[in-house]
């Protein structure tokens, strides 16, 4: 046993939440529940009143994180000290959108000004691509950029690139590759031109498999169509801490961005990783970026628990992880430049806190990381929300969307907002057996076939969800939002009491790959492991002989 399920305050959480009401009622009862279960900050409103939730509830939440010692926890990241234990790190992303003036010392260093340094050298870079002064081999301008990374060095820049659309300088295109399946990069670069193609490859070891891989084809590939060995430098520049093994490449010292091992993948778009995306929106959006996310950073860090904004939602997704059975947690963005933040948001809360032992090596006896997944209103609503509103898992819901739109064409968006706000209406009430029967009386139908349907049309309601509105999405308002589920995720590892920053599963995994590879170059038989991967390997070469 835990100590965290040994406590009183878990004990009154398992006796509260089985005694709650249907959310129907608690909104009869309080015609003010909207007021008093909505909060702002950093440009984002929050609306939280339709959880399984009452006062009562939300006071034994919060006296769970203050004995758990969240706010020290939290002051524990800000100030650098070993929260990842396992690897014996600091975790310092905040670091990295800290304003100039802040100083933030690790081992005798002040790194805020190592982060501006290289956000100077980012600066000087964007600047020389996007004005055409950096030129190719041939001395034609750089059109196209090929972002080359895995997991965050991808997905981040990836994702709040697309995200960030309209902000697009239109000088630039940009085109990630992560997937070492020979066909992701092979039909990228069908339709490249080496002359005025411009290489990012990002890998703090400049040996990642995956990104190597993809990086030797991408060079293969500039040297047959015409590039020398020496014009690499020209084409190809890296984010690495490697900084030997870049220059062997053929980088050029000056076109290497740092890494610091104080940043996690999945916490680093907001580090030289971003480079892609200030490419494509411009220095000066990337940096009004970094300023979203540090006014929420500030937030998190001074805002009283029962007013913080990541507090509450982290809260809340441990309440329905660990007192209401859920397993899982969905994300809905009703904004079709936000489609691909649930993928982000999935790898960023699951790599995180998919953990199994507490920071002292305890099995866990609770559930910890939740299966995030998601995708883009209103498309959801005509496949997987039948499941939302009928089936019989709860899966609590985050509903996202700008008030405005940067594309304004007739009632699009009012109907995008009326969807929004009517699937969490529907959600939260649902439709009782008396409702459904009362709709059907204008039927034709006989009353038993009434009655029939009437019972298909049954939804139970009480399924939580947030709503979290932002005026308009842009590059401030974005850098808020992905802070604010960064320091989400914080909150439920550190009541956990796990290590959200490593992930030895993911280690495991590349270890054994690497493992298999061998074997499926060798000349004999692969004998030495199970069955099934024996076979499986044998198959694999007798197909490719």
């Amino acid at each position: 046993m835990t100590r965290l399920t040994q406590s009183n305050t878990w004990k009154a959480l398992q006796t509260h939440t089985q005694a709650l009401p249907h959310m129907r009622s608690l909104f009869e009862d309080d015609t003010q529940r909207f007021n008093n279960m909505s909060t702002s900050a950093c440009g984002l409103f929050l609306d939280y009143s339709k959880n399984r939730a009452t006062e009562e509830t939300l006071s034994l939440l919060f006296k769970l994180a203050d004995e758990t010692q969240l706010v020290s926890k939290i002051n524990a990241m800000f100030n650098g000290e070993i929260i990842n234990t396992t690897e014996n790190r600091a975790v310092l992303h905040t670091a990295l959108r800290a304003k100039p003036e802040q100083k933030i010392m690790l081992d005798g260093v002040n790194i805020v000004q190592e982060v501006q340094e290289t956000q100077q050298q980012m600066a000087k870079f964007v600047e020389a691509v996007s004005s055409g002064h950096w030129k190719g081999y041939t001395g034609k301008a750089i059109t196209d950029v090929v972002s080359i990374g895995i997991g965050g060095s991808f997905l981040g820049p990836k994702i709040v690139s697309q995200a960030l659309r309209p902000y697009w300088t239109g000088k630039l295109n940009c085109h990630f590759v992560a997937n070492v399946d020979a066909s992701s990069i092979t039909e990228k670069l069908k339709v490249l031109d080496a002359e005025t193609t411009l290489f990012v490859m990002s890998s703090k070891s400049f040996g990642t498999q995956e990104t190597l891989t993809n990086t030797l084809s991408a060079k293969d590939w500039f040297l047959t169509q015409g590039g020398e060995q020496n014009d690499v430098a020209k084409h190809f520049v890296a984010v690495t801490s490697n900084v030997a093994k870049a220059t062997e490449f053929g980088i050029d010292a000056n076109n290497i961005f740092p890494m610091w091992d104080w940043v996690g993948g999945r916490y680093s778009l907001w580090s030289a990783i971003g480079l892609p995306i200030a490419l494509l929106i411009g220095m000066d959006n990337f940096l009004d970026m970094l300023k979203g996310a540090n006014e929420m950073d500030q937030h998190f860090l001074n805002a009283p628990l029962t007013e913080n904004m990541p507090v509450l939602m982290g809260l809340f997704s441990l309440l329905y992880g660990n007192f209401h059975g859920a397993q899982s947690h969905v994300v809905l963005t009703y904004d079709h430049y936000l489609r691909g933040l649930p993928a982000y948001f999935q790898q960023l809360d699951m790599e995180s806190n998919g953990k199994s032992v507490t920071l002292d090596g305890t099995q866990v006896d609770f559930s910890t990381g939740p299966v995030i997944w998601g995708g883009e209103g209103t498309n959801g609503q005509h496949a997987y929300h039948q499941l939302l509103h009928q089936g019989t898992a709860l899966i609590p819901a985050d509903f996202i969307m700008p008030l405005n739109s940067h594309n304004p064409l007739g009632e699009h968006h009012i109907q995008l907002a009326s969807n929004c706000f009517g699937q969490t209406q529907a959600l939260m009430q649902g439709r009782n057996y008396d409702e459904a029967l009362e709709e059907m009386s204008d039927s034709k139908l006989s009353a038993d076939e009434q009655v029939l349907i009437a019972k298909h049309k049954v939804m139970p309601g009480n399924k939580p969800s947030n709503t979290i509105l932002m005026d308009k999405l842009t590059p401030t308002t974005l850098g808020s939002l992905i802070a604010l589920y960064e320091h989400r995720t914080f909150v439920q590892g550190a009541i956990w009491d796990i290590n959200s920053f490593d992930q030895w599963g993911v280690e495991l995994g590349k270890n054994l790959g690497n493992d298999v590879l061998d074997r499926l170059s060798a000349d004999t038989d692969a004998t030495a492991l199970d069955s099934s991967s024996n076979g499986l390997i044998n198959m694999f070469r007798q197909g490719n002989i």
